[in-house]
């Protein structure tokens, strides 16, 4: 009997049959503008491997305007096709099916020749749009449906057509962007004009026996956004103009909610795709912060959708859905919907790739073979670092003996999950716990490790991590003066008013602890009003009218930094927007440029700039100490004084925030080059 049956069940579109119900989501990885597509074939060819019933390729331009930066991948030529044709082969010979997603960027685009229905610029783009005229729209349409035709001749199984999250066919349905008074605008019969046409056109291009899916805003999250109804009748004409599917989408990429990253509740918005379900006859599949096989399963049998959307959880883990078939689903490497190495790295023009594993996007350079020269290796840190190089290490053949003081696993992760919206690192710690016992490595933890322990290894890593650094404040040895590590990992009674010295990510982090009761992430209707989300049948777009509405904070916090500039700048490029979003729904007070005179009874004493101006005491009971991180060297020092060689990696190489992606990449390239030498 299956573990999970809905979710495995095959899906009969007709003329073909995907073997489950799990699609892998569009991501685009700039893999394809790298050039390298033995790297992409390979990328795409691992999940088909890995079981997954039908893949969907990062966003493929139709057109140079469409493109989402300049020079974006496409299929335009001969030469794109011969291209692709490597891609959707090796995926073939892998058992997989795999559709190209055609995105067309609309105003989206970063560049001066975007276009869109009207000239209403974008607030993520500096670039204002051309008001496309007759002619510019059926260019639009033709090159689209030229797209499709593309796909099919290098060989593609099918399309997904993106009609979601504001990109150029979501900007002609809402008054948000379509100003337009002509047979494109004004009534929803002419702003829906745009999508069907499309698809119709794609359809023709393709003929019958060939998947067409339909990427539908469900909701849109953006003032004057779509109905209910209008996305009902959308997606019915949408099936009627010839799509095989309809996936989701949810809201815009200017939308001021966060829709996938790890604060956001799992399955957070299946009920939207729910309430399409018995209202078109083609299959419809839901999506976001479906990270496991059990979420999956639950979302299927709920009667939320006929398929589930996973992307990123497939950067995470190729082998997503031949684990779970197996019944080894604690194996699963988890996604915890960080944006770090994904998203964060898209738009900055990186390969995406995966904090939780390096190797995404990077199958053709870190190849996990079985070593022919098995080493002895000390690992000492059982952070994250410690446990990618030990895990990794032991599972290509080492003997691997991981060393920590701590009587467990995890090390500043365990910190990380005790923040209110990152609960997923308790599931991503228990996964390298479950990985040390499958791989067969030898843990000696609760013990300091002394450099004459090391002797007779092979190779020895020291991956002991950080301890923070010292801000030498006068009156920082006052009895109301805590670290980080007091709050998240030794749990000491914090009192109501608080002063967090240091916003960088651990200031941050320790601020949302302090001012969060009960986590909006573990409590949906909780996160909706914080958010303002509300069904979008009660209110366009699905935002709610009275806007969000979150729980007080359970503290008064103000947030210093020495630095003159706006805390918090340098967060996450996808997720610090977020995170400065929650903290100034709790009224958290920020304060720049400050220098730390001295801590009293009377409080924090401060001054402004380097004139030491603006004298002010904040009063307050407690604090915390988040002023940064020195590298913890003691071992690898005494190590080198004995002659011993050691690899040092994660903070103990650069101790720059808690920077669990730079330590796991580390770790895993260290342990691949183990068999090397």
């Amino acid at each position: 009997m299956s573990h999970y049956p809905k979710m495995l069940s095959p899906l009969d579109l007709g003329f073909t049959t995907l073997k489950n119900r799990v699609l892998m989501g569009s991501m685009h990885t700039n893999l394809e503008e790298r050039g390298d597509w033995n790297a992409v074939a390979e990328f795409y060819a691992e999940r088909a491997r890995g079981g997954v019933g039908l893949i969907v390729t990062g966003g493929m331009s139709p057109n140079e305007e469409g493109g989402v930066f300049p020079g974006a991948a496409g299929l335009f030529t001969d030469t794109d096709i011969a291209n692709h044709k490597v891609i959707t082969d090796r995926v073939h010979d892998g058992g997989g099916k795999i559709a190209m997603q055609i995105l067309h960027a609309g105003r989206y685009a970063y560049g001066p020749k975007c276009v869109s229905a009207s000239p209403v610029k974008s607030p993520i783009s500096p670039f204002p749009p051309v008001e496309l005229d007759e002619d510019g729209i059926e260019k639009q349409i033709a090159d689209i449906a030229h797209a499709a035709a593309q796909a099919k001749r290098a060989g593609y199984d099918g399309v997904e057509v993106m009609g979601s999250e504001g990109y150029f066919l979501n900007q002609f349905l809402v008054t948000h962007v379509n100003k337009r008074t002509d047979r494109w605008g004004g009534s929803y019969e002419n702003r829906m004009r745009l999508p069907i046409e499309v698809v119709k056109r794609v359809r023709a291009a393709v003929g019958p026996e060939f998947i067409v899916i339909y990427r539908l805003s469900m909701i849109d999250l953006v003032p004057n956004g779509s109905t209910h109804a209008e996305v009902v009748q959308l997606a019915q004409e949408i099936e009627k103009a010839g799509a095989t599917i309809l996936n989701t989408g949810i809201g815009w990429h200017e939308a001021r909610i966060p829709t996938i990253a790890t604060s956001v509740p799992r399955r957070a918005f299946a009920w939207v795709t729910k309430k399409l379900m018995g209202k078109v006859g083609i299959p419809v599949i839901t999506s976001n912060r479906i990270n496991s096989p059990e979420v999956a399963e639950d979302v299927l049998a709920g009667g939320c959708a006929d398929m589930v959307s996973l992307a990123r959880p497939f950067l995470a883990d190729s082998q997503f859905v031949a684990k779970a078939a197996e019944g080894r689903a604690d194996t699963i490497a988890p996604c915890i919907a960080c944006n770090q190495a994904c998203l964060d790295h898209t738009f900055a023009g990186k390969v995406s790739t995966c904090l939780v594993n390096p190797r995404a996007a990077f199958e053709t350079q870190i190849e996990l073979s079985m070593t022919t020269n098995p080493k002895k290796v000390a690992v000492v840190g059982a952070g994250p670092a410690g446990l990618a190089v030990a895990t990794t290490a032991a599972q290509v053949g080492h003997d691997v003996t991981l060393f920590d003081r701590a009587p467990d696993v995890g090390g500043q992760l365990n910190m990380a999950k005790q923040v209110p919206g990152k609960e997923e690192f308790w599931g991503l710690v228990d996964w390298f716990r479950t990985m040390v016992a499958e791989t067969g490595v030898k843990t000696e933890l609760g013990k300091e490790v002394t450099a004459d322990d090391l002797a007779g290894f092979d190779e020895v890593v020291v991956a002991t991590g950080v301890t923070p650094r010292d801000p030498g404040i006068d009156g920082q040895d006052h009895a109301k003066v805590l670290t980080y590590i007091d709050v998240l990992r030794n749990k000491v009674e914090v009192g109501k008013k608080v002063a967090v010295i240091g916003a960088g990510g651990i200031g941050y982090d320790v601020a949302e602890f302090l001012v969060t009761g009960v986590s909006p992430t573990e409590n949906l209707p909780e996160w909706m009003r914080e958010w303002g989300v509300t069904d979008p049948e009660e209110a366009r777009g699905g935002l709610a009218p009275e806007g969000p509405q979150p729980e007080p904070a359970i503290r008064e916090v103000t947030v210093l930094q020495r630095k003159a500039e706006k805390p918090g700048k340098r967060l996450g490029k996808t997720t610090g927007w977020i995170h400065r979003a929650a903290l100034q729904m709790k009224n958290v007070q920020m304060k720049a440029g400050v220098n730390y005179e001295r801590i009293d009874d009377a409080g924090l004493h401060i001054s402004f700039g380097e004139a030491r101006e603006n004298p002010e005491i904040i009063a307050c009971d407690n604090v915390i100490l988040c002023a940064g991180q020195l590298s913890e060297r003691s071992l690898a020092d005494a190590l080198a004084t004995k002659g011993i060689t050691a690899h040092v990696i994660g903070g103990a190489d650069v101790a720059a925030e808690l920077d669990a992606k730079r330590a796991i990449d580390q770790g895993v390239r260290l342990a691949v080059s183990f068999g090397a030498s």
